[in-house]
């Protein structure tokens, strides 16, 4: 494994599972300081524990704990060097406009747009005082385009996610700051079996229109991250980054 994040500090929220914690790993792998940033204590420690790094406990719709959260990375390592946002819900209540109240709406909003808006306002103050810094934001292939089996406000957050991440690139470019949304096809998360084991037509409906077959594993995210992190992606800013088996390019997939 290369050293290409040797002593760079990494923020990471939602950092107890999934996408999350598999960046963890493989940033910590690359040479990284991990802090790691979670609602849920005991997946939060045993993720930092793993990678050697801090945990703190953070609710990201709350500005207060995540201007904390980035303040303790600065405080532990010195630095924060790239910020992984990437916390974010999707509960079933969350469906078609037809029936998604608006209390699951504005759940989900703050879970997943104004976490990213709070979690980039407090990063990008750090960075712009070292004047360099990469940040991640998780986005998602339905930011690009539509679905009929609908999931409505995690559409909207995301495409919110992506227009706030290429403004962002914009904005702090010159200043050394890279901001970039990972746009991910259908990961292989506990969030998606949980999903998917309540509804395997849904499922079956969802993986017919990945080209490649399969959903994504968490690891082949994780190393979209770690190369929007490093000094290989130098020249990439405001970009709405794809990895997604091929399904936002297909119009019919192979039999």
């Amino acid at each position: 494994m290369s050293k290409r994040l040797q002593d760079r500090v990494a923020v990471i929220t939602g950092g107890g599972s999934g996408i999350g914690l598999a960046s963890a790993r493989r940033l910590a792998q690359e040479g990284a300081k991990v802090l790691i940033g979670d609602v849920d204590i005991a997946a939060g420690k045993a993720a930092a524990q793993e990678v050697g790094g801090e945990f703190v406990q953070a609710d990201v719709t709350v500005e207060s704990e995540v201007e904390a959260m980035f303040a303790a990375a600065v405080e532990r390592f010195g630095s924060v060097d790239i910020a992984f946002n990437n916390a974010g819900i999707s509960p079933p209540e969350d469906d078609s406009i037809l029936t998604t109240g608006l209390d699951a709406w504005r759940k989900v909003q703050e879970v997943n747009l104004t976490s990213v808006y709070l979690c980039c306002k407090h990063a990008i103050g750090h960075m712009r005082r070292q004047g360099k810094g990469s940040i991640i934001n998780t986005a998602s292939f339905v930011a690009v385009m539509g679905a009929a089996t609908s999931q409505i406000s995690y559409t909207a957050s995301k495409g919110g996610v992506l227009s706030m991440s290429r403004e962002l690139g914009v904005q702090f470019a010159r200043e050394g700051i890279r901001v970039n949304a990972l746009c991910p096809g259908p990961v292989n998360t506990p969030l998606l079996k949980e999903l998917f084991a309540k509804d395997p037509e849904r499922a079956a409906r969802r993986l017919v229109h990945v080209p490649m077959g399969r959903f994504a594993e968490p690891e082949e995210i994780a190393a979209a991250v770690a190369f929007l992190a490093s000094d290989d992606a130098s020249f990439i800013t405001a970009s709405q980054f794809l990895v997604d088996g091929g399904i936002a390019g297909a119009y019919v997939t192979p039999l």
